[in-house]
């Protein structure tokens, strides 16, 4: 519901507008001068302003600048006699959206305020899509075909469908914040705000201003009321990166927020409500994190309805061509260069390496090897060193039988090898060798079915 304040020295004038405007629906306060309407809107925040240009203490020019000094997107109308079309004009110099000339009708303001109204919300459309554009431009796939990625296209379908918070878990650069991305936009939200904050990258000393929004003189440096993230997220989908980064005090406002839905700006006292959807993200263990009182244990239960995991690319290897493929398109493309090879050796690198930058180091790496790569191929000394130089386990030159086989085929046989390796090395004990090999044992388990290994069907706890 848009808020509007009438500046109006005329009093039939005002309880005629005043009347016009709740009637269609609008909140809206009104005062008689200058001076009573500028105290309001100091105290509280509105939507439209609609002043008289000429009142008895003041013209309405200063209760623009007003306005403008306080809140850039707050619309302003003017009401001007016939003859101060000139001054009109430089109302709208100044920032006036439109102004109205007297005589006329309520519904001649009525046209002019849905007029704003659409051309705010084109506004707040454009500038999402510019953002979705920007976000666009980087990696937004999730790339994989392995049981563990087709899981969580499973789980991303089912939790999409309904409204409850999402909390999604996973290192570093393994792709949660794809994994909301697609929440939403498989979402009822799909055409709403979709805002993202990164919870880690911001001050304690801002992280509430930018979630809640703050008033003018709220603390040093708040020249003006601004909104926050979840009133940028109305009706849509927030995304918290990173919760477990949150501070405790604004842990505390954000559970409170969560129980109702409404919050007030920083420094303010007028009470805003929304409706959102909200997912979170983590790379930390909020479990320990609980136990040590660094998080809420309320605020987890509260945020932790419809928890999953981004497992790690290491637990995923079979993925790893599939991105390898991916990667490489889209930089020979950025790059202007025709069609890249990978050499058997590069490729061998880049298979046996633990990742534990995950999707995102995988994806570094190639765009570094295409940028440099000489003659369209892709040899292991345009890898970054650490690929090149450590693998998951001494890399040893492939046989001509091993060269011969798709990349598929190269990754099984690969990635067998690597378990018969760590079997060996473990004495064939499968905790010892999940751990030797950075998956899990519930993983080692499923590979060792999958390759066909006679100690599948033995004990995992050995």
């Amino acid at each position: 519901m848009y808020k509007i304040l009438l500046i109006e020295d005329e009093r039939s004038m005002r309880l005629g507008l005043l009347h016009a405007l709740k009637a269609e629906g609008y909140k809206v306060k009104a005062a008689a001068c200058a001076a009573e309407g500028i105290s309001l809107i100091k105290a509280e925040s509105f939507d439209i302003i609609i002043t008289d240009l000429r009142l008895p203490d003041a013209s309405g020019i200063e209760v623009l600048k007003t306005v403008k000094e306080l809140s850039q997107e707050t619309g302003v109308i003017v009401i001007t006699a016939f003859a101060e079309v000139s001054t009109a004009v430089e109302a709208m110099r100044e920032g006036a959206y439109d102004y109205i000339s007297k005589p006329f009708e309520p519904d001649e303001l009525l046209l002019v305020i849905s007029r704003f109204i659409k051309h705010n919300e084109l506004v707040n459309e454009n500038i999402r899509l510019r953002e979705e554009i920007r976000e666009c431009k980087r990696f937004e796939l999730i790339i994989g075909d392995s049981p563990a990625v087709r899981e969580i296209f499973e789980k991303i379908n089912i939790v999409a469908k309904t409204d409850s918070s999402v909390m999604i878990y996973g290192e570093s650069g393994t792709g949660k914040e794809l994994v909301a991305n697609a929440i939403h936009n498989l979402s009822p939200r799909k055409d709403k705000p979709f805002v993202k904050i990164n919870c880690a990258a911001i001050p304690d000393t801002l992280i509430e201003s930018e979630l809640f929004g703050h008033e003018k003189g709220a603390f040093t440096g708040a020249v003006q009321k601004r909104r926050g993230k979840f009133e940028d997220a109305d009706g849509g989908t927030i995304f918290l990166d990173e919760i477990g980064d949150l501070p405790q005090h604004v842990q505390t406002k954000l559970l409170r927020v969560l129980e109702n839905w409404t919050f007030e700006r920083l420094g303010g006292n007028e009470p805003r409500t929304v409706n959102v959807r909200t997912i979170y993200a983590t790379s930390r263990n909020l479990k320990d994190d609980v136990k040590t009182n660094r998080f809420r244990e309320d605020l987890y239960y509260r945020i932790n309805v419809l928890p999953m995991t981004v497992p790690p690319l290491r637990e995923r290897r079979e993925d790893i061509p599939l991105l390898i493929n991916h990667f490489i398109e889209l930089y020979e493309k950025k790059a202007g260069k025709g069609e890249i090879i990978i050499s058997p050796a590069a490729m061998d690198a880049l298979l046996s390496y633990a990742y534990p930058g995950n999707v995102r180091e995988l994806k570094h790496a190639l765009e570094m090897a295409v940028t440099f790569c000489k003659g369209n191929i892709i040899a292991p000394a345009c890898l970054p060193v650490e690929i090149k130089g450590e693998g998951l386990v001494e890399q040893k030159p492939p046989t001509a039988a091993y060269s011969d086989l798709s990349v598929t085929e190269r990754v099984r046989a690969f990635e067998r090898e690597l378990i018969a390796r760590a079997l060996e090395e473990t004495g064939g004990k499968k905790k010892e060798t999940a751990k030797k090999l950075g998956i899990s044992r519930g993983t080692l388990w499923r590979k060792l079915k999958e390759h066909g290994f006679p100690a599948a069907d033995s004990d995992l706890n050995d």
